[in-house]
């Protein structure tokens, strides 16, 4: 599928997740439902991910610049701790209404109640069969949104269902909860995955000390030092090293070590790598005290 189709997608599943989650706070004022405010926060977080899924759709085939050189796609990183930080501060907003609502039970409607959920079920269905077809990885993250959103609404169609056979008011405050805390659940681990990426923590799916033993190995390496691997975002990562030689090298071994260097680097998922070879009389440039060696 073209790139262009993948953003047209996502542009139409953005959409229509933002003009229902308007829908759905609307909805639960007006019946009177904490389950269905809950929700509306999800589908917020959702609206934040499909925006930036769309823009940086856009926006990844645009090569780096003077300003950006490795290109936008860490910006990612922002607009995903601004959504994060979003979700959690509604989702601690409506556990202290559910909270409320447990010690001091309000009926909600449940009839509006059930509405909304058909809503939300043929809505969400069809944001997901407009992604079906999409390969994107964007697309694809999107899709599995849109189908715990479905999955959501199909659990307050139930609770509404009950309502109606039976006033329980406390089933709306309870579901409430365990979409709110599920809503929790994802912010902290998005938190988790974000920070080490924020502090430049190497990714756990490079081994590098693997990286640097094989270097090491290398005939005539004498010492590697001054080791980095971090990662811009989450998929891409990015390796620099200085490479120690033993002996001086003459043009046609200089060539084959860099190529040997080349063939290990070329093992590893990394988008850009930098490795600098010194020679035994050389000074490195770089204090040893600000770059130990790994290990």
């Amino acid at each position: 599928m073209s790139h262009s189709h993948s953003t047209k997608n996502i542009r139409t599943a953005f959409f229509l997740n933002l003009t229902f989650t308007v829908i759905e706070v609307v909805g639960g004022l007006l019946t009177n439902s904490t389950a269905i405010l809950s929700d509306a926060v999800h589908d917020l977080g959702d609206s934040f991910a499909l925006a930036q899924a769309w823009y940086f759709e856009k926006k990844s085939s645009r090569p780096g610049e003077n300003r950006y050189t490795y290109g936008y796609r860490r910006f990612s990183l922002l607009g995903g701790l601004i959504s994060t930080l979003v979700i959690l501060v509604s989702s601690i907003y409506v556990i202290s209404q559910a909270v409320m609502r447990i010690a001091q039970p309000v009926t909600p409607n449940p009839p509006g109640m059930m509405i909304l959920a058909i809503l939300g079920i043929v809505i969400n269905a069809l944001a997901l069969r407009t992604l079906r077809h999409d390969q994107s990885i964007n697309a694809r993250a999107v899709a599995l949104h849109f189908l715990e959103d479905v999955l959501g609404w199909v659990a307050i169609l139930i609770t509404a269902s009950l309502l109606w056979i039976k006033n329980i008011p406390l089933l709306d405050p309870i579901l409430a909860l365990l979409i709110s805390t599920y809503m929790l659940g994802r912010v902290v681990k998005n938190i988790r995955k974000m920070l080490p990426i924020f502090l430049q923590a190497a990714p756990e799916q490079i081994n590098l000390n693997e990286i640097v033993e094989k270097l090491k190995n290398l005939p005539q390496v004498k010492q590697i030092h001054h080791v980095h691997l971090w990662s811009l975002d989450e998929q891409r990562s990015v390796f620099s090293a200085h490479v120690v030689m033993e002996n001086d090298l003459n043009p046609d071994q200089y060539c084959k070590i860099k190529n040997d260097i080349g063939k290990i680097i070329d093992q590893y998922d990394l988008l850009h790598s930098t490795v600098e070879i010194e020679f035994p009389e050389e000074v490195c440039r770089i204090a040893e005290e600000d770059h130990p060696a790994p290990g």
